[in-house]
């Protein structure tokens, strides 16, 4: 059985314990039967895929590949999946440049399948592109089981930090973060934005977006996140808003108890 990481408590409850024992939680998940079975497949096979149809033929490779991009929904999606990675992303109007979602072109483009004669999986270094992320994304996944906020909020972390430290304009950050859809579910609850506000035109949402961290954070820019501190502050905000509403994902008390008595031996040896 797959180690699954102990989450007794939602919201910033939750989040404070987890932060105090991510380091070994996330070791012992990795080194877990299950998880390591997948990756030496992956290592295995993937420099053998030629093709987007053979690497969506290959149900556990196509597994790992899109977990890595928090895509693991997809799985069953394969003419969806193979035209996106078929279409490949220089192309304007190919697929995965059309779509709100830009998880879908950062899969196309890490794959290379449609932009190049030789793919990317040829590459020495690929698997480990690859499946670097998949450890955290699934580690993520795992922690999403217990409480969905604090997997929200782990994947803000990582994600939204190499948003704000990049090249793009001000504008362009924001679109950015319209585009990855756990970051927009962040930021729309940390705001208090209504249901319908993903209907508005994108420029609306922006300009709503700016003025309400303008508001909460004295600063109306994306680039404001690249700071650590700064994106805790994001994730204490939207766990408190979960807090109030309830939706934390905490376990029951006699649950909570259970849990950590059984982890004991495993997160606190070192203690």
């Amino acid at each position: 059985m797959s180690f699954q990481p102990v989450v007794p408590f939602g919201g910033l409850a939750g989040w404070a314990f987890l932060q105090r024992t991510l380091d070994t939680q996330r070791s012992a998940f990795e080194r877990s039967p299950a998880a390591a079975r997948d990756e030496a497949y992956f290592r295995g096979k993937i420099g053998q895929v030629d093709t987007a149809t053979e690497l969506v033929d290959d149900r556990r490779l196509l597994k790992v590949a899109l977990e890595a991009f928090g895509l693991g929904s997809d799985l069953p999606n394969k003419a969806f999946i193979r035209k996106i990675l078929e279409d490949g992303t220089l192309k304007e109007g190919s697929l995965s440049n059309r779509l709100a979602d830009k998880r879908y072109r950062e899969f196309s483009a890490a794959f290379g399948f449609g932009d190049f004669s030789v793919p990317r999986t040829k590459l020495s270094d690929f698997p480990e592109k690859i499946l670097k992320p998949w450890r955290e994304r699934t580690f993520e996944a795992a922690v999403g089981l217990a409480s969905n906020d604090l997997r929200l909020s782990l994947n803000l972390r990582r994600d939204l930090g190499a948003i704000a430290s990049g090249r793009l304009s001000d504008n362009g950050k924001w679109f950015a973060v319209l585009g990855n859809a756990p970051l927009r579910q962040v930021f729309e609850r940390a705001f208090g934005l209504p249901s319908g506000f993903g209907a508005l035109d994108l420029d609306r949402q922006v300009a709503a977006l700016r003025a309400r961290a303008e508001r909460a954070f004295g600063d109306g820019e994306v680039a404001q996140f690249a700071d650590p501190q700064a994106r805790e502050g994001l994730i204490r905000r939207f766990l408190a808003r979960a807090d109030i509403a309830g939706t934390g994902g905490a376990l029951s008390p006699a649950a909570s108890a259970l849990q950590l008595l059984q982890s004991a031996p495993s997160l606190f040896r070192r203690a």
